[in-house]
């Protein structure tokens, strides 16, 4: 159960960083632009991370 909900989670992250990738282009400049760029990047990084762990989980089974 744990596994199918981490694959959810990734793929909702994944969903929601390609909708930020697709917004922020056209979002004028400013304050509230620049944390939604920060937080796209810490999401992106997580995402990695955790895929990188999962990949290293399935290579110790």
């Amino acid at each position: 159960m744990a596994d199918a909900t981490e694959s959810i989670q990734l793929g909702m992250g994944a969903e929601l960083l390609a909708h930020a990738h697709s917004m922020l282009p056209d979002s004028p400049p400013g304050e509230l632009r620049f944390l939604a760029e920060r937080l796209t990047e810490a999401l992106l990084v997580a995402l990695r991370v955790a895929e990188s762990r999962g990949r290293r989980l399935d290579h110790l089974k």
